[in-house]
């Protein structure tokens, strides 16, 4: 690494999710924070303020916010005034760092202009997926999602993308900036595989039955209602067979109410929201993760679930289909519940298949680790810094 890249730097990474929220960009952005401080960068995050109250690290800056309606978990933060846009300058950063085009995204924009700093923007999210979240006739909110973060990604100095497929979507859409592919990464010593057994006793599952599991918000883009129709017809085929859902959003009490009318619905299991802290003895107790979500970028609980040696089965769609290479360290079906199903029952009827594909999906991780994240991320940043520093 150049004598650049080596300089402490000041990033301020921006994001209108972080904990104790969670999900993908949460992790994301957590993820990075870890490994760029484990280089001995100082980092902070700028975030709104948490729906549930509580001391906060020092790393950690707070703007006031208000609950979205359409998203109880999802704080809008209010407009930085005066006062707090004073403290976040007096933090000198070097980096401004943009995790959305919106809101903070904003307002990072806004202070690393006015500061002569570069800004970087990671697009974690096919916006137009999520129009339904917005008041609005949805063809148009999709339109207006992708025309709003293709500006702002070429008003940035470089933009993220977590996966390749979503870089060449990026170009196409009309993002003229530089772009950088970037898997988030998974911390490898925290999502390792583990004691079965152990792991099934701690958390109060039944011993010698498989389980199927998946791990993420419970909310409409997550296509959960195919997993349970899919479910019902693994279960109709193997009698012991229980799928558990780890998470919490807007669609779980539709989805509860889904299960419960299915022929297998005593077999499914919600174990509601769970920390990322206490998460991997989830994986670790499973026997195969279930994915079937569409609308991933790069799809983080696929590399958690393959970091912990777990074999997964995923719908073939972008990101998911770049970390998960079919047959070696999983499955890649169609979105077709017949199709995904012969897919889990193949895995759950052969041992040997299993073996090898937990296997290679722990090998598949490690190449897609957290610190290498920071090394490249860090780079990133000095490169910039270096453009931007004046001419001697």
């Amino acid at each position: 690494m150049s004598g650049a890249a080596r300089r402490r730097l000041r990033v301020g990474l921006f994001t209108n999710n972080y904990l104790p929220m969670l999900g993908g960009v949460c992790t994301a952005v957590e993820t990075a924070r870890t490994a760029l401080a484990r280089l001995g960068h100082d980092v902070v995050v700028v975030a709104p303020g948490a729906a549930v109250p509580g001391p906060d690290a020092p790393h950690v800056l707070r703007v006031p916010a208000v609950p979205a309606p359409t998203y109880p978990d999802f704080a809008l933060p209010l407009p930085v005034g005066p006062r707090l846009a004073r403290r976040i300058r007096a933090l000198d950063l070097d980096v401004f760092h943009a995790q959305h085009p919106f809101l903070l995204g904003g307002t990072a924009r806004r202070l690393a202009r006015a500061a002569g700093r570069p800004l970087v923007f990671t697009y974690h999210t096919l916006y137009d997926k999520y129009a339904h979240y917005v008041p609005g006739p949805r063809p148009l909110v999709a339109r207006a999602a992708i025309v709003w973060s293709t500006r702002f990604a070429n008003a940035a100095d470089l933009v993220v993308a977590p996966s390749a497929g979503l870089a060449a979507r990026l170009r196409a859409q009309g993002v003229q900036r530089p772009i950088e592919v970037l898997p988030t990464g998974v911390d490898l010593g925290r999502f390792r595989p583990g004691d079965q057994a152990a792991a099934r006793e701690r958390l109060g599952l039944p011993p010698g039955v498989p389980v199927l599991l998946y791990v993420g918000r419970l909310d409409r883009e997550k296509n959960l209602d195919f997993l349970l129709e899919t479910f019902q017809r693994v279960a109709d085929a193997h009698r012991t067979v229980r799928l558990l859902l780890v998470g919490r959003g807007t669609h779980e009490a539709a989805l509860r109410r889904r299960a419960a009318r299915l022929g297998a619905g005593d077999r499914v299991a919600f174990a509601g929201g769970v920390a990322p802290a206490a998460v991997a003895p989830y994986y670790q107790a499973a026997d195969c993760f279930v994915f079937a979500s569409t609308t991933e970028t790069q799809g983080l609980a696929v590399l958690e679930a393959m970091a912990t040696g777990l074999p997964v089965v995923a719908v073939r769609a972008g990101g998911v289909d770049e970390a998960l290479v079919d047959g070696v360290s999983g499955l890649l079906a169609p979105e077709s519940s017949a199709d995904f199903a012969a897919a889990v029952l193949e895995l759950l009827r052969d041992d040997a298949l299993a073996r090898k594909l937990a296997a290679g999906a722990r090998e598949g991780a490690l190449a897609s680790t957290a610190d290498r994240l920071g090394q490249r991320l860090a780079a990133l940043y000095a490169r910039l810094v270096g453009e931007a520093a004046p001419a001697p």
